[in-house]
């Protein structure tokens, strides 16, 4: 069944065309990913879907009674706003009608009111009338959906007396998320759900929108994302819409087919076209030479044929992107940031406990971390922004630090991108306009205020003032966040020539993959250390999770073999056999034996990679970690013998 149907959609910001001829039809349950590059009309579309804004031209057709909830990218009309009025937004109208009632409830206790009969009979009428108005739009109702949801998505009760606006990026995503589905919609539109999320919220979110049953059109750049729960993709471009009924990774290959077979199309047509024109001139310079009207009708023929044929679009097969030319002015020293036992709490709450780490000149970490877990303000530490309860800290030598904040609000007023740029940086207006356009700024765009830009737009003219400062260490918070996938694939490119060290919080899985070589887990309070990329981290917490497993015994009887093998007080009292044993439980007790010697090598050589992460090369702490692999192999393989004989035949 069709929801939504667009047809020659248009819309303007003032003079700025935005959505040219959007065309698109959209059915129930659907699952569909939103893409553009920045500024091309994602937010803008799913504005006039919502009904907030109106479109120029077009038509735009929504079912009847359609329910749609709307979560947008920046909310920022609900910062003073408590976490339950957030959560019951979809009935404002509802809770504005309450509010009549409670008033009109007053005016009908007040002793003066009972005085006047007829008065009174207009208050109960009034009455009556919202009663049912709040009743129809299941006021009695309220309360209970706004539980049932807030405790499905496991939203403290705690939370609802608190300012919206004193949350965190993760737990706004969520609680607006919540507010959205108090109200049962038929269709979900989602405008970069994934920014602030942490990695298991994403993960939640993913298996959400898998099972949910309402449609959902979703903007997002997070390309794992977009293949977990996409099933179809439109694209904007030049204020177009492209229709791939596949999800992102498909979307990617049948694009580049798609523009391949385009181009072939567009070239044969240029042959066709060019050995038309050169028919017309030839047949007209015969008739002007033999004085023959024929040859003239005929070249008149073959010119209005030329005129009628629809042209071949020339495809772009590669669009312009950003250039982060990421050069510090000069190297830092090897060691550039160490801390050691820094403790930071706020009030009752201790925030980091005793955490170490240290980062060489080149490294590539990418820090990892639950919302809430203290990412951001260990970044803020190694700022100088906040002094460390206890612990020490030292920066290297030459160490010149670029920060990039996860969220810094745009400036309003009538500035525009190139006063901001050119203030900030301090340079003539011909320089300013040289370098914005190397991000993407070029033409008009320089004049848009700075209020209209795009998430992505701001945090690209950010990353172009980071850039012009040169620093060679580079701590990013979020550095993904709002880029189209055009300039985040430019910044990774970057990132990954960049010869300084760089220091990341991020959610973004490709953008870790690509990136880490080394993973830095914040999690109660301490930092635990995972050489590699995302891929490797999360195999490396599946091996930790199932050895846990494997060294825990599952029954008492086993919990006691254990014990035994190591103690021979407890074997006699267990009732074991010692030299004529079965050869099955002589290879149990040898396993047993061989398993803790291997287990305390284990202890050892994580002792000894922990000293190593504080002072040693990252080649010492490399090889140290393959000779710790060694050791944790054989134990796996001894464990798996040590299972398949204590399993019953």
């Amino acid at each position: 069944m069709t929801i939504i149907h667009l047809q020659h959609i248009k819309k303007y910001y003032a003079a700025h065309l935005v959505l040219e001829d959007v065309s698109f039809m959209l059915q129930a349950g659907e699952k569909v990913g939103l893409i553009g590059r920045n500024g091309s009309g994602k937010s803008t579309l799913l504005r006039l879907i919502s009904g907030i804004d109106q479109p120029d031209d077009g038509m735009l057709s929504i079912r009847k009674d359609l329910r749609i909830g709307y979560l947008p990218q920046a909310p920022e009309h609900f910062e003073q706003m408590t976490v339950y009025d957030v959560l019951g937004y979809g009935y404002r109208e509802v809770q504005a009608i309450k509010q009549e009632m409670t008033a009109l409830e007053q005016q009908m206790s007040a002793p003066e009111a009972a005085a006047q009969p007829e008065a009174m009979e207009k208050l109960l009428h009034k009455y009556a009338l919202l009663q049912e108005q709040f009743e129809q739009g299941g006021g009695y109702d309220m309360d209970t959906a706004i539980d049932q949801v807030a405790d499905g998505l496991q939203i403290d009760h705690s939370y609802d007396g608190r300012l919206f606006g004193s949350l965190s990026g993760g737990e706004k995503t969520k609680i607006l998320l919540a507010s959205q589905l108090v109200v049962q919609p038929d269709l979900l539109l989602l405008d970069e759900p994934t920014n602030h999320l942490d990695i298991k919220g994403i993960e939640w979110l993913e298996q959400f929108i898998r099972s949910c049953s309402c449609a959902c059109m979703i903007v997002s750049h997070d390309r794992y994302f977009m293949d977990a729960v996409a099933t179809k993709m439109i694209e904007l471009e030049d204020g177009e819409a492209q229709l791939y009924f596949t999800n992102y990774s498909g979307y990617a290959k049948e694009k580049e087919e798609r523009l391949l077979q385009q181009f072939a199309q567009y070239q044969e047509q240029q042959k066709v076209r060019k050995k038309m024109q050169e028919t017309i001139r030839q047949l007209e310079e015969w008739g002007r030479i033999g004085g023959n009207e024929k040859f003239f009708k005929r070249a008149a023929s073959i010119r209005k044929a030329l005129e009628r044929m629809e042209l071949v679009k020339r495809p772009v097969l590669e669009r312009r992107a950003a250039e982060f030319d990421l050069s510090p002015l000069e190297r830092s020293g090897r060691k550039v940031i160490t801390f050691a036992g820094l403790v930071k709490q706020f009030g009752d709450r201790k925030i980091l406990q005793e955490v170490d780490g240290q980062l060489f000149y080149g490294e590539k970490v990418v820090l990892l971390g639950d919302n809430g877990s203290g990412k951001t303000t260990l970044f803020k530490l190694l700022l100088g922004q906040f002094e460390p309860d206890a612990g020490e800290l030292e920066l290297g030598s030459r160490t010149e630090i670029g920060y990039l904040a996860q969220q810094e609000p745009v400036q309003q007023g009538k500035l525009t991108v190139l006063d901001y740029f050119r203030t900030e940086a301090r340079l003539e207006e011909g320089e300013a306009r040289h370098i914005l356009a190397k991000y993407l700024f070029y033409g008009a765009d320089v004049f848009k205020p700075l209020h209209i830009i795009s998430g992505g737009e701001w945090t690209r003219l950010r990353l172009a003032l980071l850039v012009l400062r040169k620093p060679n260490v580079l701590l990013l918070d979020e550095p993904t966040n709002h880029l189209d996938l055009d300039s985040r694939e430019a910044l990774e490119e970057a990132l990954e020539q960049f010869p300084g060290t760089i220091l990341a919080i991020s959610h973004d899985r490709y953008f870790i993959n690509r990136l880490a070589q080394r993973v830095w887990e914040l999690a109660n309070g301490k930092i635990t250390t995972y050489l590699g990329n995302y891929d490797n981290y999360k195999s490396k917490q599946t091996e930790l999770a199932e050895l846990e497993m494997k060294q825990s015994p599952t029954t008492p009887l086993q919990q006691k073999d254990l014990r035994a093998a190591n103690n021979p007080t407890v074997a006699r009292s267990a009732g074991l056999q010692s030299a004529s044993e079965p050869k099955s439980k002589q290879r149990l007790k040898q396993l047993e034996a061989e398993i803790a010697e291997l287990e305390e090598q284990l202890a050892n050589a994580d002792e000894q990679l922990s000293r190593i992460d504080q002072g040693g090369e990252p080649a010492e702490l490399e090889a140290k970690w393959r000779e710790r692999e060694e050791i944790r192999h054989r134990l796996d393989a001894l464990l798996e013998q040590w299972i398949a004989l204590n399993e019953p035949n």
